[in-house]
This record gives C-alpha cells, sequence and structure tokens, in this order.
C-alpha cells in the first residue's frame, strides 16, 4: 500500500464518529518522514488532544506555575510557603499536569525554547515523591532529557544517548497506553525522537521538569502550547 492509499484511508476514518478515532502507533511514529502535503495525518493526530494544565499541588516548592497553570519555571529561593502534601515532590524539582490517564492515545506539546536543561515525559501515580528517587523506567519514569545545553539522552538504564539533527524549540509527546508507548517529537523539523515500550499498570501523568536556573541561561519557563498547526 502507497503513502496516498494510507492518507486516503485515514482521512475517511477522520468522518464524525462516537468514538475516538485510533491511529496506528507506526504512523504516529513517523509521520515526520512524511512530505508536508499528507500532514492531514497531523490533523488526526489532534483529535487525540485534551486540556493538559499542570497541577500546583504536585509542584516542588522552588517551581512556580502561571495563573493559567500552562507554564512552570524553575527559582533559586521558593517564592511562597506551599502546603505539604502527599501529591507533592520535595526532592525532584517537578510538576505534573492535573490529568492522569488510564487508557486512550494522548498528545501534548510543550515549548522548550532556547532552555539548557529540561525533561518531559510521563511517570506512573505510585512513584516516590519525597526522598531521593532515580527517575527511570523501573522507578516508573519514562522521560527524555537535555542538559549542559547539548546533550539529550533518553532516560534508560543506562541513558541512551539522542542525536538530534535540529535544537528543538518545541516537543510533542504522544501516549498511547494500551499499547504501552510513549513517543517524543521534535516538533521544530518534525522528526521522531525516541519511543519507550513499557506495561502500564497503573495511571501515568504528564511530567514537566524545567530544570534549574543554571545562572539566567536556563530561567525560561516550559510552556504547554496548543499543537502546531502545520498548514
Amino acid at each position: 500500500m502507497d503513502i496516498k492509499d494510507t492518507l486516503a484511508r485515514c482521512e475517511a476514518a477522520a468522518a464524525p464518529v462516537d468514538d475516538p478515532v485510533s491511529i496506528p502507533i507506526e504512523l504516529q511514529k513517523n509521520f515526520g518522514t512524511f512530505p508536508r502535503q499528507y500532514f492531514t495525518l497531523r490533523k488526526l493526530t489532534r483529535r487525540l488532544l485534551g486540556e493538559v494544565t499542570l497541577d500546583p499541588d504536585t509542584a516542588h516548592p522552588n517551581l512556580v506555575l502561571s495563573e493559567d497553570r500552562k507554564s512552570v519555571r524553575f527559582v533559586e529561593v521558593g517564592l511562597r510557603d506551599v502546603p505539604d502534601s502527599p501529591r507533592r515532590f520535595t526532592i525532584y524539582p517537578c510538576v505534573l499536569a492535573a490529568q492522569g490517564f488510564t487508557s486512550g492515545k494522548h498528545y501534548w506539546e510543550v515549548e522548550v525554547g532556547d532552555k539548557t536543561h529540561w525533561a518531559l515525559g510521563v511517570c506512573k501515580d505510585s512513584v516516590s515523591r519525597k526522598g531521593e528517587l532515580t527517575p527511570l523506567p523501573e522507578a516508573g519514569y519514562w522521560r527524555v532529557r537535555l542538559w549542559n545545553g547539548d546533550k539529550y539522552a533518553a532516560t534508560t538504564t543506562p541513558f541512551t544517548p539522542l542525536t538530534l539533527r535540529v535544537k528543538p524549540k518545541r516537543v510533542g509527546v504522544f501516549l498511547d497506553y494500551e499499547a504501552g508507548k510513549v513517543a517524543f517529537y521534535n516538533v521544530t523539523d518534525r522528526s521522531h525522537i525516541y519511543t519507550f515500550t513499557a506495561t502500564f499498570t497503573e495511571k501515568v501523568w504528564p511530567l514537566f521538569y524545567p530544570g534549574i536556573r543554571a545562572g539566567r541561561k536556563n530561567a525560561a519557563p516550559l510552556v504547554i502550547r496548543s499543537p502546531t498547526d502545520w498548514e
């Protein structure tokens, strides 16, 4: 089957239906390699979208969220006395989304801009939030990270170094709960970054780590953005 046939089938699937469209993970994984005229596939991805906002009750005390709960930045000294709760991270300076998932396919995009440190991904509900932790898949974390401005890795055991042709200004994260896939995309050049394969048995949450300030080099926030319109 050629690409035109694939596109025709996907466009047919886009007709209004009661149930969510099922988009094969293979198409998701490879959409970045398609010619521009086939970005109708991207429109189908948009149907997987739901509102993603940040949960202040999970935010580390050194993290500050915007009023609309769409962005997060690190500050050297906590600006507010936040109440402790079992849901709040106290060692790892990250924040979770207010929306967790126990089924389905979901997609969100995060503006990383020119930041020098960040990590994005998902974690399972039962991860340790209070003590020292190792944010690796065996502990319930599936992340891609940047540090020192130019070092990218999937946080497997050991880390899987990643070579990106173009520095991403925006990163897309695609979760397929039933398939056990967490895929990352460089939205800037429409390329696939990395895909984790796992077996999810509990709720998973989008995770955002804006990195330490590192002077002013990494002071900018991570920002959840509406998905890119390719046309």
